[in-house]
């Protein structure tokens, strides 16, 4: 009798089946146990009772106890009738607790009709957005109660920081955005030039280059490179400071965060959006203009001649006038934002991103309102 057939031995009597285990029933003899508690369970089904007998069994662990259950288990489900005999006192108690455990059978996963899930996934979109709104909203309202506050007293104003921040929302920016705007000019004037030369209309590309520029490519470029490089900044900036604790600390020492830490920065950059779109337009004109020398023969003295005659002073307005709301929404997202990191840095990396794309958005919208107002007012 090899030491297999002794962890497990059977012997039938009549119609009744009579198991002897012995040895121990535990994890480490697991590749002996399992192979010989399986056999034995689907073995010799004509019998109408099963005695297993634990009496020579040394040492018995939550392994074992389970698999003698799953034996029990077994054959009762044939309908036979199980007992288990001469199992120690010591054992009893484990034996209880694994003959009551996953008595329950799980429940069964039925996949719903893609409709639904199409449906779910709608809801669970429109939940998402109206959290974000009302974020939107708390944040706005948080920021004007703030402004008011330092109206009724100005010395409570962060001078100071709102100078660093426009330093580094406008200054600093103006290199990027004189280069971009100088580029987007000049590939509009290239491939109007080339479409336009179709028609002998060649000087038709200053009217297309200045209204477009003026009305709506330079705020809106302009207000797309400002959510992508500051407004990602300030969600990484609140949200470092959050993950860090230092907001809850301006609330302990009696600070209002909104009032220390957004303000000046969306201050900032309701300054320095209409400064960058300026400059930013006449970056374009001027690569336009410099490409419709090139290309179409155009002369800076006829260019800006035509140009006199294309525009007029309210396409400059629209896009002047466009500038400090996209500047609001930008600075609202990317705080907003910035406040709801988590204590994680993928919440960080998460939130900033999220900032962007939402700013981005945003601001998109916002360009298309503006352009079914002002068409609807003929301006």
């Amino acid at each position: 009798m090899d030491d297999q057939t002794a962890l497990l031995r059977k012997h039938v009597n009549g119609q009744r089946l009579e198991i002897a285990a012995s040895g121990a029933w535990i994890a480490d003899n697991a590749d002996d146990l399992e192979p010989l508690v399986d056999a034995v369970a689907s073995e010799n089904p004509q019998v109408s009772s099963v005695a297993i007998d634990m009496r020579d069994v040394k040492e018995l662990d939550t392994y074992g106890a389970w698999l003698l259950e799953r034996l029990v288990r077994d054959r009762t489900g044939q309908g036979q009738e199980t007992h288990i005999v001469g199992l120690s006192d010591h054992y009893r108690g484990l034996l209880d607790e694994v003959q009551n455990s996953n008595r329950d059978l799980p429940p069964s996963f039925k996949p719903a009709p893609p409709l639904a899930n199409f449906f779910e996934r709608v809801g669970r979109t429109m939940v998402d957005v109206w959290h974000d709104l009302m974020a939107f909203v708390r944040m706005f309202g948080a920021l004007c109660a703030a402004l008011w506050r330092v109206i009724k007293k100005p010395s409570s104003f962060r001078f100071t920081s709102t100078i660093h921040h426009l330093d580094r929302v406008g200054w600093q920016a103006v290199p990027i955005i004189l280069l971009i705007t100088f580029l987007i000019g000049a590939i509009l004037a290239q491939q109007g030039i080339f479409h336009f030369r179709k028609f002998g209309a060649d000087i038709y590309v200053v009217d297309m280059v200045g209204i477009l520029v003026l009305r709506e490519v330079g705020v809106l470029i302009v207000a797309i490179m400002v959510a992508g490089r500051s407004g990602s900044a300030y969600t990484a900036e609140l949200g470092s400071m959050k993950m860090r604790e230092e907001v809850d600390a301006l609330r302990t020492m009696g600070f209002d965060p909104v009032e220390v830490l957004i303000l000046p920065r969306i201050l900032a950059l309701l300054i320095a959006l209409p400064i960058l779109t300026f400059l930013g337009s006449m970056a374009a004109l001027y690569g336009g203009g410099l490409v419709a020398l090139i290309y179409g023969g155009i002369s800076p003295d006829i260019f800006l001649s035509r140009l006199k005659e294309a525009i007029n002073l309210s396409h400059f307005e629209v896009g002047m006038i466009k500038a400090p709301f996209m500047a609001m929404v930008i600075g609202l997202v990317a705080c907003s934002e910035g406040l709801q990191v988590k204590g994680s840095a993928e919440s960080l990396g998460q939130q900033t991103t999220s900032s962007v794309v939402k700013s981005i958005f945003l601001v998109i919208v916002l360009d298309g309102i503006f352009a079914i107002f002002f068409a609807a007012i003929d301006w």
